[in-house]
């Protein structure tokens, strides 16, 4: 699993994200996610999703109700 550093920008908090997770544009959709942050791009976010989801076994998400 890759990491990314967190550092303080004025009063916000930011992600240095890897070169490999670099997104197109200026701009994020941010949603919380349980205890973190799902970062999606602007221009089609829930096919993001769904194609991040569809990448799972059959029955994975049914193990975390």
């Amino acid at each position: 699993m890759d990491t990314a550093r967190l550092f303080r920008s004025g009063r916000s908090q930011a992600v240095r994200l890897p070169k490999e997770y670099r997104f197109a544009g200026t701009e994020v959709v941010v949603q919380h996610f349980g205890n973190g942050v799902l970062l999606l791009p602007v221009d089609d976010p829930w096919q993001t999703l769904e194609t991040a989801l569809s990448s799972f076994e059959p029955g994975f998400l049914m193990n975390f109700s």
